[in-house]
């Protein structure tokens, strides 16, 4: 069990340093190395992912110990499952805040299977936050993106009922244009919606972590990676991942959402090391199978300022 910092804190106010690889921020320089059983740090020169992983335990941490309560969207993605261990690592195996599926039963059948596995082999607090219909969604969206921002109502939901003024989402930057300029620290107004011109600066990893009551923080752990990073580190630290992503007859998914908005690219990679040897070659977008990218210039663009991941 992780200590809360919502809790007393023991007499020392330190934890003792887990077995195995360890990053650690001393005056915001991170070591790294192997804990021996002494305790001591054996240093070694970081990898890049060694680097993309301590970064990211900070700012799990960071978010942990600033921002209450907290909760974390996980869609079985490669990203948000990455984001999982990483917060894994971050609290010495558990996650101690809940995860949140946005449900509009219209995930593939085995992104719930992969679900309903992984919660339970990592023992998670998994929650599934069934979203509003369609109908109930702005008529003037483009077909696809409507179907999506059914996402955005149910997270809307889920942060009114639960009081949250964190949410932890795994979007990186290189995704796609409008999460470029996004802050890791992503201050939201009640209704989600995201003003882009008055963002908090970031300099020097200190973070803007106060929000008015009724606001909320989308807090960003991924933000600096890179889609070929995170194939990188899945491979090296062994993270399951969806079938899916892999390819069969031609085709796999290279961007997992919805069945009835995203499809299936062309592709011969059968294996993670096949996936990051296409990644390097490749000129086609991430989201190419995701069918709103497609409809209007601005519809992700509108779904974003409107709450959406």
């Amino acid at each position: 069990m992780v200590h809360s910092p919502h809790e007393p804190d023991s007499a020392s106010g330190e934890r003792a340093p887990p077995y195995g690889l360890a990053p650690i921020r001393l005056n915001s320089i991170y070591l790294f190395g192997t804990v021996n059983a002494r305790g001591s740090l054996q240093e070694r020169s970081p990898s890049l992912l060694d680097e993309l992983e301590a970064r990211s335990i900070a700012i799990l941490r960071e978010a942990y110990f600033r921002v209450w309560p907290l909760v974390m969207l996980w869609s079985m993605g490669k990203d948000s499952t990455a984001l999982l261990w990483l917060a894994r690592k971050a609290f010495f195996g558990d996650v101690p805040f809940p995860v949140v599926l946005l449900d509009t039963d219209m995930e593939l059948p085995e992104v719930y299977r992969f679900r309903d596995e992984l919660a339970a082999a990592w023992k998670l607090d998994v929650k599934n936050e069934l979203c509003p219909p369609e109908a109930s969604i702005d008529p003037t969206l483009p077909p696809a993106a409507r179907a999506a921002a059914r996402k955005t109502a149910g997270l809307r939901a889920l942060i009114e009922r639960g009081k949250y003024r964190g949410v932890i989402v795994g979007i990186r930057r290189d995704e796609q244009a409008t999460r470029a300029k996004e802050r890791v620290f992503s201050p939201r107004a009640p209704d989600g919606a995201w003003d882009v011109k008055r963002q908090p600066a970031e300099l020097w990893d200190v973070y803007h972590t106060d929000v008015p009551d009724g606001h909320h923080l989308r807090i960003h752990p991924l933000l600096h990676w890179t889609e070929v990073d995170v194939w990188r580190y899945t491979q090296r630290e062994n993270i399951p991942i969806v079938p899916l992503y892999l390819a069969r007859d031609g085709k796999r998914y290279r961007s997992l959402g919805e069945k009835n908005i995203t499809v299936p690219i062309d592709s011969h990679a059968a294996t993670i090391a096949d996936i990051i040897a296409e990644l390097e070659t490749t000129t086609t977008s991430e989201r190419a199978g995701r069918v709103m990218d497609h409809e209007a210039e601005d519809a992700f663009e509108r779904l974003r300022t409107g709450g959406y991941m």
